[in-house]
């Protein structure tokens, strides 16, 4: 209760200097993001005057336009390596990850299905994905988040039941044998399977696949795997442009906001796992009890994930040919 205390004090400081002049942020994301940061900038807004624009595109290539120049003053990127790219190129000051709760990760995710209506092709868990005549709808791994998550949970799926390296590898191989098409992110391959109807299964974000369905009216269904894998999305300021910017003070609060109740039921509404335990479990009911395993199950951490299985001529490179 001190933490939220202060954050509410700090927005209203905020709200009375910046009263004459309003304050301008840009907030760059990845891909399915756009209606959760469109209502939380909607109530940030309320606390103090500011604008805030939004960039939303494939995660690993997000980090990049921000390295290359793209003017954040905060980014909400889907995993940390990304963020921490940032921070490599001087961007984002050290320790980063504990200058906010929850080692700045303020909701969680995972991997799950969207299929056709009566789920036609019985597709219920990972090896349903790879039996013959299956296509699978995921975008790449190389740009996007969603992409190597879904990689991700795949070979953990393999893993976390007993199976060994050589397994997986087998199995994942098999499994983009029947992806048709990779698009960039998240929302392209929403997109491919939902309104072009492409494929049979669609791999993708907890809170995008709720929002698919929802667009779809009927015609589309989430199925939950048994397993899947633990997504934990950070979010930091972006230090150096923002000191450029001047806008150090609303940014730092704009990322604190984030993990007050207010905020935090927001992220419940729109299908993110809320990391308040309170809230959580008021809505319980939405989130269905699957077992998520940690990037440490199958790597020794996110930069070795990143490096064994999507680094230049590693396993993806290895296994994937258009």
């Amino acid at each position: 209760m001190k933490r939220i205390a202060l954050v509410l004090l700090a927005l209203a400081w905020i709200g009375s200097a910046r009263a004459e002049q309003q304050v301008e942020l840009l907030n760059v994301s990845y891909d399915p993001t756009r209606e959760l940061w469109r209502q939380l900038n909607e109530a940030f807004a309320r606390h103090t005057p500011v604008s805030i624009k939004q960039s939303h595109g494939g995660s690993s290539a997000q980090a990049r336009a921000v390295i290359d120049g793209l003017e954040a003053d905060v980014v909400t990127l889907a995993l940390p390596p990304d963020t921490d790219a940032i921070r490599k190129a001087g961007l984002i000051s050290e320790g980063w990850q504990k200058r906010l709760p929850n080692d700045s990760v303020p909701y969680t995710s995972t991997i799950v299905f969207v299929v056709r209506k009566g789920n036609p092709k019985g597709i219920k868990d990972w090896p349903d994905l790879v039996k013959p005549g299956i296509q699978i709808i995921t975008p790449s791994p190389k740009t996007s988040g969603n992409g190597k998550l879904s990689f991700l949970s795949a070979w953990g799926s393999v893993i976390q039941r007993g199976g060994s390296d050589p397994a997986a590898l087998e199995y994942v191989t098999k499994l983009y044998k029947q992806v048709p098409v990779l698009d960039s992110g998240a929302r392209g391959s929403t997109t491919t399977f939902g309104q072009k109807k492409i494929g049979d299964v669609h791999l993708t974000w907890e809170n995008e696949a709720h929002l698919e369905v929802e667009e779809a009216k009927g015609a589309l269904e989430i199925v939950y795997p048994p397993i899947s894998i633990e997504a934990t999305p950070p979010v930091a300021v972006v230090d150096a442009n923002a000191k450029r910017h001047k806008t150090e003070a609303v940014a730092e609060a704009y990322m604190k906001y984030v993990f007050t109740p207010e905020a935090q039921e927001i992220v419940a509404k729109n299908f993110y796992r809320p990391t308040a335990p309170d809230v959580l479990k008021r809505h319980a009911a939405d989130f269905p009890a699957i077992k998520m395993f940690p990037i440490t199950a199958i790597a020794r951490d996110w930069d070795d994930a990143f490096d064994k299985f999507f680094g230049e001529g590693k396993i993806f490179d290895a296994i994937y040919k258009p």
